[in-house]
Order: structure tokens, then C-alpha cells, then sequence
């Protein structure tokens, strides 16, 4: 499924692992020992979430607008 929705990875020392979360849909987050597999893993729920809402006919969250510094 295509989204525009951000996924944030980050380093969680206490998990040993990688997490990933999108601020769109609070409570959404996957793990992964590598930023690929927290990456998959939080598409995965991703895209489920947006079938449960598609589902139970709820708008779905706008996408955060994202702004590069460089």
C-alpha cells in the first residue's frame, strides 16, 4: 500500500534494537535489529492500521509536512 506517512527510526539502548514510529498514528511502532527490518516491520503495521481505519470508515491522519535543513 502507498502512503505519504513519516517513519521515524531511531536506537533504543534499553530494547538493544531498532525502533520505528510514525507520529501520525500515536501507538504505532515496530523493532527491528536493523533500521531495515524496523522499516518493514513498521510498514507492515502501517499498512494494517490503515486498512482498520479504511475499515471502520475513520479519516485517516493528514501527513506531517516535512521540512529538510541542510
Amino acid at each position: 500500500m502507498s502512503n505519504k506517512y513519516t517513519i521515524q527510526i531511531f536506537w533504543s539502548v534499553e530494547d538493544e534494537g531498532f525502533i520505528a514510529v510514525c507520529q501520525e498514528f500515536p501507538g504505532l511502532s515496530a523493532f527491528g535489529e536493523t533500521r531495515e527490518e524496523a522499516l518493514r516491520e513498521a510498514q507492515i503495521a502501517l499498512d494494517s492500521m490503515i486498512e482498520t481505519y479504511q475499515g471502520k470508515n475513520l479519516p485517516l491522519p493528514e501527513p506531517q509536512k516535512v521540512t529538510l535543513a541542510v
